[in-house]
């Protein structure tokens, strides 16, 4: 008998693992704004500075002398090389270009680590708030994210006994991002001390996602990939930094073992990051990006200082996103924000990144100028509810 069957609804096809995955409520703001005039855009990761034209030119020179082809998967030999002695002078590592794979961004960096090590139900510990990939990468993959609530100040260290409490025989790594996206929280030598304790002791991988580690406003940076480089993978990139977001060059480093699996992984899914621009990245390593991230210094506390009074918010310490929470308002948060997208500005609402939502996330990646109009929407929002 011949088997036929009538496509009546398409969405019957759809798996349960990917019916975990939310639409992201950054990709829903990004429709709104189609429908607004002039929007203030406090809502995009993405700088407003574009990319240095000795990096632009490096790109176009390396198109014009046909390196337009594949690249071997795990990316081109001087850039591995230049990076790893590039990560090992600024995060006191000893890698070699062997413990390095490019990736497609941080976010092809994510994706291929979830793939390499999780089997059905294995469990990733995730801090709350969280960038919205570590959660739905998870569960796409056949993981399950285990949550843990960092509010109100976002640190780890008060939070060894809770996080030890969670760890099973299906635990296996441990998830953290700093600087932050949402918060802008950078993890002090404590937190990550807390980490690596946890992890060492329980046989644990850590991931650590470095994507902002440039962004770094009066405190130190400290990578775990320092202290622990047989159980973490380092993930970091160019997209932020360097303004390269559309360019898609990331890159992990970590145990061998853990790399050779991302790397065949890469062969059949990313296959290898964009040949130019890898090219391209071996010159930014060269370029100076300090008047940028001071600059950048300036906006954070332009919106710290604009938005305190009303507002509770931990003072960014990296990145350039902040998470403020309104004080004693009359309506939700989501109403809030709704409203503030009906007069104009973009914001993420905080239950994109958390299992709360009490708190929304403010780019200010943007000129100065836009930035000083939102904070003034903002407010007048506020004093419409409070």
């Amino acid at each position: 008998m011949e088997f036929m069957r009538r496509i009546e609804d398409a969405s019957i096809f759809i798996s349960e693992k990917s019916k975990k995955v939310d639409s992201s409520g950054i990709r829903k703001v990004f429709d709104l704004a189609q429908k607004i005039e002039d929007p203030i855009n406090l809502s995009i990761g993405q700088p407003d500075f574009d990319v240095p034209n000795d990096i632009k030119k490096e790109a176009i020179k390396a198109i014009e002398m046909g390196f337009n082809k594949y690249t071997i998967t795990q990316g081109i030999d001087p850039l591995r090389e230049k990076l790893a002695d590039f990560i090992n002078k600024k995060k006191g590592t000893k890698y070699t270009k062997d413990d390095c794979l490019i990736t497609s961004g941080v976010s092809g960096g994510i994706a291929l680590f979830l793939m390499s090590i999780l089997d059905e139900d294995d469990e990733i510990i995730i801090f709350d708030p969280y960038f919205v990939m570590y959660k739905h990468l998870t569960n796409l993959f056949g993981g399950k994210p285990v949550i843990i609530d960092t509010y109100p100040n976002f640190s780890l260290s008060d939070k060894k006994r809770e996080i030890e409490s969670k760890i099973t025989e299906k635990t296996k790594a441990i998830v953290i991002n700093s600087p932050s996206n949402p918060t802008g929280k950078v993890l002090s030598k404590e937190d990550i001390f807390t980490v690596y304790e946890i992890a060492k002791s329980n046989n644990l991988l850590v991931v650590s996602d470095e994507i902002y580690d440039e962004f770094v406003y009066d405190v130190e940076f400290f990578s775990i990939a320092s202290i622990y480089p047989d159980g973490t993978v380092l993930l970091g990139g160019f997209s932020k930094t360097y303004a390269m977001t559309g360019w898609r060059v990331g890159y992990a480093f970590g145990p061998y073992a853990i790399i050779k699996e991302m790397i065949k992984l890469q062969q059949y899914t990313f296959v290898c990051a964009p040949s130019f621009a890898q090219y391209a990245s071996i010159k930014a390593l060269d370029y100076d990006m300090s008047e940028y991230i001071k600059s950048y210094k300036m906006k954070r506390d332009m919106v710290f200082e604009g938005l305190k009074d009303n507002f509770d918010i931990v003072k960014p310490e990296g990145a350039f996103y902040i998470f403020p929470s309104p004080k004693g308002i009359s309506v939700s948060v989501e109403e809030f924000v709704n409203k503030c997208i009906s007069e104009g500005v973009l914001i993420i609402p905080g239950n994109v990144f958390s299992e709360r939502n009490t708190h929304f996330r403010l780019s200010f990646a943007a000129s100065d100028k836009t930035i000083e109009k939102g904070i003034e929407k903002i407010n007048k929002v506020y004093k419409m509810f409070h």
